[in-house]
C-alpha cells in the first residue's frame, strides 16, 4: 500500500504550481475538487475489485443495487432505472441484457401498460448483489477508517452533502 504524506499530495503540488504563476488564484475550489475527482477514482478501483468476484463491475451492481434498494417485490421500469443510475437508454439495455443472460434479474411486460416492460430481480440476484454490497462497503469502510475518526467520516458526510446540494 502507498503511503503518502498527509499534510502535502499531487493536488497540492498542482496548486502550488498555479500559485507561482498565477498568485492572484485562490486555488482552495481546484484542491477541494481535485481531491474528491481522485478520491473517486481511487475509490471506483477499489470497489470494482470488491464486485469482480461476484462476476459485475459498478455499472451492473448499480442496476441490481437499485432493484434490491426499491424493497419487495424488486421491480422497476427500464425508465425508473434510467433516471435513477443517470445513463442513457441504450447504456442501460445493454447492462440488462447481460444482467438477465447471468439470471440475476428478468424483463417482463408491464400488466399496466402493453408497450412497458417491468425488470425484476431474481432470487439469485437479490443474494449476489446482497453479497456484493458488503464487499463494497468493506473497502469504503477500510479506507474512511485508515484516515478518519467515525466523528471524522460523519463530519465529512455531512460536508459534502452540503457542497453537493449547492451544485446539482
Amino acid at each position: 500500500m502507498k503511503t503518502q504524506n498527509p499534510d502535502h499530495d499531487a493536488v497540492d503540488d498542482i496548486t502550488d504550481q498555479w500559485a507561482a504563476v498565477r498568485p492572484d488564484l485562490d486555488t482552495v475550489p481546484m484542491a477541494v475538487f481535485g481531491r474528491i475527482y481522485r478520491l473517486s477514482n481511487a475509490m471506483r478501483g477499489k470497489v470494482d475489485k470488491a464486485y469482480a468476484p461476484y462476476g459485475m463491475a459498478l455499472g451492473e451492481f448499480d442496476v441490481l443495487a437499485t432493484l434490491r434498494r426499491s424493497g419487495a417485490p424488486y421491480t422497476l421500469s427500464p425508465r425508473e432505472l434510467t433516471a435513477t443510475l443517470m445513463i442513457t437508454t441504450g447504456g442501460m439495455t445493454g447492462r440488462l441484457d447481460k444482467l438477465e443472460k447471468a439470471g440475476l434479474l428478468t424483463r417482463s411486460p408491464d400488466p399496466n401498460d402493453r408497450r412497458g416492460l417491468r425488470v425484476t430481480l431474481t432470487e439469485r440476484g437479490k443474494e449476489l448483489v446482497d453479497q456484493a454490497v458488503g464487499a463494497g462497503l468493506g473497502e469504503q469502510r477500510a479506507a474512511l477508517e485508515a484516515a478518519l475518526t467515525p466523528e471524522e467520516a460523519d463530519q465529512l458526510a455531512g460536508l459534502l452533502r452540503k457542497l453537493l446540494a449547492t451544485t446539482v
